[in-house]
């Protein structure tokens, strides 16, 4: 074997990028606690903007983060994990009708922020994070898992098509007719990162159940993913056609989905669960359409964020999240199956996001234009951490158990 098939993850230098990689996003995102509790909508300069609501879904992730750099030994992450961990438990927990409210206000005066419906997504990652933050010893971490666990089996999971519903009233009284694939992407991530710290195998069999139903649907659709459906899960292909950059749910095929579902599937297989065959053929197959699809396609680098169904870009606008599932679906995909091929991708996107992404002081630029850019139409500031920290870890974990899980354990290499 030449030099060349040398996967850049073995190499002690290349660990030692990715490690001060971690270092530096979790000390830009530093200042992004409320002083109530929960995360602030961090700028470009890591600065608190004021202008945006405190999401729950962007607290959760932040408690993700900086659990998972307190588990991997960074000095100062435990304190702000708590920061974040006390939002999901104070200010954004509907004490009255239970669960979390999408989002509340960052100061006074900006009460219009304020949004007491309750979202699957988001309720999916209070349950990542949650188990994150109990893997880090976080005092009040496991009752929050019990609750978020107890919320989205009630509230969101429907037994009958296998899946969660997306929203709710903030009383619980009605739901949205829109089901989406989006929330049930990270309620994946969320259930198996629960059962690893549960021990309770019922959320690692449910992940498995999400993650085939939504293989079968990109398989009878040339392994390009439908997002948005019916009550009765059937697929609306031309839905939001009018508002296509749409942040969560655009329309058409999203590439970065298509790359985070080909992990995400690897992970499941990985659990023990599921079809293990199917999961990782499915994978290979996500990626390579993805890839296809989406990878410098109209004349630059990066990856379009959005395809029509026969693979013709409609958003050309690059989004950094994309290049870091691309990432960490490479490694995934390459220690799954040693090919080569996927290191050379690797090594493609991290040049990438080095010359075009990655700022002196480690933060990611969010957005691009087609010309690779900096612009703010979908994506404006540099909100949380969740894809760009996970690009510069899991490419050192192994794919089971989940990455809060295997650092716990000594696993990160």
């Amino acid at each position: 074997m030449t030099n060349e098939h040398i996967s850049w993850i073995a190499g002690p230098d290349h660990r030692d990028w990715l490690r001060r990689q971690t270092r530096l996003q979790l000390q830009f995102a530093r200042n992004f606690p409320h002083p109530d509790g929960g995360a602030f909508y961090l700028d470009d300069g890591g600065c608190p903007d004021l202008g945006q609501p405190v999401h729950t879904f962007v607290t959760a992730r932040m408690l993700h983060a900086y659990s998972l750099g307190h588990l991997a030994g960074v000095p100062g992450c435990r304190p702000l994990a708590a920061r974040a961990l006390a939002g999901l438990t104070g200010p954004l927990r509907d004490d009255t009708n239970g669960g979390w409210f999408a989002s509340i206000a960052a100061a006074e005066g900006h009460d219009d922020q304020r949004d007491e419906s309750k979202v699957g997504y988001a309720h999916a990652f209070v349950v990542f994070s949650a188990a994150s933050a109990t893997a880090a010893g976080l005092p009040g971490a496991r009752e929050l898992l019990d609750e978020a666990l107890e919320t989205l089996d009630a509230r969101f999971w429907e037994d009958g098509p296998g899946l969660h519903r997306d929203s709710a009233s903030a009383d619980w009284a009605t739901y949205s007719d829109y089901r989406g694939v989006n929330a049930n992407m990270h309620s994946v991530e969320a259930l198996l990162s629960a059962a690893d710290v549960t021990g309770d195998e019922r959320w690692r069999n449910r992940a498995a159940r999400i993650t085939e139903t939504v293989l079968g649907w990109a398989r009878g659709n040339c392994w390009r993913i439908p997002e948005h459906f019916t009550p009765d899960w059937q697929p609306m292909l031309e839905y939001h056609a009018d508002e296509p950059d749409h942040p969560f749910e655009p329309y058409g095929a999203t590439v970065g989905h298509g790359l985070e579902w080909a992990r995400l599937a690897l992970h499941v297989a990985a659990s023990g669960v599921g079809n293990a065959r199917s999961l990782a053929d499915g994978a290979a197959r996500l990626f390579e359409r993805a890839v296809t699809d989406g990878w410098a396609v109209d004349g630059a680098d990066g990856f379009v964020y959005t395809t029509d169904w026969s693979g013709t870009p409609v958003v050309r606008q690059r989004m950094h999240w994309v290049v870091a599932e691309a990432i960490s679906a490479a490694a995934a995909l390459l220690a799954h199956t040693g090919d080569p091929v996927y290191d050379a991708w690797y090594r493609t996107w991290w040049d990438y996001a080095a010359e075009y992404l990655i700022a002196e002081d480690g933060s990611w630029a969010h957005e691009l234009d087609p010309q690779n850019r900096p612009a703010a139409t979908v994506w404006p500031g540099r909100p949380d951490l969740y894809h760009s920290l996970h690009s510069a870890l899991l490419p050192r974990l192994p794919l089971a158990p989940t990455a809060p899980a295997a650092i716990a354990r000594g696993l990160l290499s």
